[in-house]
């Protein structure tokens, strides 16, 4: 039996994090759209187009759910979230940010936004932010 080197149990040591983070965003990202698909017509349209902005301009952010509503996270702690105007039976979704994000601006700041529709300025602010918040 070969004895193994201590580069090479360094080596393995590393891999397998990366390997398990993979599996947890492949398992939170199909978590994720099952969620989205569930909504109806508006909410559900609303809901792909945010978690193709999140992963277009926060890769890094962890796809997940979080109290049965779509978020991304880093380091396990949520950065922001998309919340259907169904779950509480509102007249718009609401795109939210939790106290991880990095949105700090002077002494006061949003950190929700309600979302009727996503037009191409509505993108670009909401990619803005996304990127705002993840560094």
């Amino acid at each position: 039996m070969a004895k193994i080197d201590a580069t090479e149990k360094k080596a393995t040591k590393t891999a397998k994090p990366a390997g398990k983070n993979a599996t947890k965003q492949a398992d939170g990202e199909a978590a994720v759209l099952a969620k989205i698909a569930t909504m109806p017509g508006p909410d559900r349209m609303i809901g792909e187009r945010i978690h193709g902005i999140v992963k277009a301009n926060a890769p890094a952010l962890l796809p997940k759910l979080w109290y049965g509503m779509p978020a991304y996270a880093r380091d396990g702690k949520i950065v922001c979230f998309f919340q259907s105007a169904q779950k509480f039976k509102t007249r718009y979704a609401t795109f939210g940010f939790m106290h991880e994000a990095n949105l700090d601006e002077g002494s006061m700041w949003p950190t929700a936004y309600a979302v009727k529709e996503i037009s191409a300025s509505e993108e670009a602010r909401i990619g803005a932010l996304v990127k705002k918040a993840a560094r």
